[in-house]
């Protein structure tokens, strides 16, 4: 049975997308679909003018909200969002806002040589940060992660440490503007689009739909 691709688009700052994925999960084995779908990761920079590695979150983000208490206030509504799917957001440990390019160079390296481990990047990645408070901007933390899931610490060490990847994430960042999108999460499964941290129901219908276009074809 031919695997039906979904696109997401995502930063790996965006605490959303990682709600999101997991509701994706959810509404996936819901619709009794699993082994039905691949993904395929498509990066967003929300921030692509942060300072590489990483920037102090508090200042960053008082600038952003207008105050640390607005900032704080947004973080509780986002850690309560993720206890409800079975995320732990910690970010009493997060000290810094991070330049994600470098994290997205690493998805790109991992799409090439096992894209079926991509999923595990990416749920490493988000657990890393907004669970752990780890600097995913950092090449030390992003080789552990790498690590972690299978891969070789010195091959992928050498891939970041020069420009392998670059071009390729610049371009995909143009194709999701040039293709509308505009805010992350965004998943295109078959014709349709889903924006935001969906539910699973939500996720299931348009799963279903999707598989009913293909066996139809």
């Amino acid at each position: 049975m031919t695997p039906i691709d979904i696109v997401i688009t995502y930063d790996f700052i965006c605490p959303w997308c990682w709600i999101g994925h997991q509701s994706l999960k959810a509404g996936i084995e819901q619709a009794g679909m699993a082994g039905r779908f691949r993904s395929q990761y498509q990066p967003y920079e929300l921030n692509p003018d942060m300072p590489k590695p990483s920037s102090n979150r508090k200042a960053y983000r008082s600038r952003k909200f207008g105050s640390w208490e607005r900032s704080q206030v947004l973080d509780a509504e986002v850690a309560a969002a993720g206890k409800r799917v079975g995320l732990a957001f910690n970010y009493d440990r997060i000290l810094v806002t991070p330049n994600t390019r470098l994290a997205h160079r690493l998805m790109r390296y991992v799409q090439d040589q096992d894209a079926a481990r991509a999923d595990d990047l990416f749920s490493a990645v988000m657990e890393a940060y907004f669970t752990r408070g780890q600097d995913i901007g950092s090449l030390d933390v992003l080789v552990d992660i790498a690590v972690s899931i299978g891969f070789d610490a010195a091959g992928v060490r050498e891939y970041l440490n020069g420009s392998a990847g670059e071009a390729s994430v610049v371009a995909q960042e143009l194709q999701a503007q040039f293709d509308g999108v505009r805010s992350v999460p965004t998943y295109r499964v078959g014709n349709q689009r889903i924006t935001g941290g969906q539910p699973p129901q939500h996720f299931a219908r348009v799963l279903q739909a999707a598989a009913g276009e293909v066996e139809n074809m």
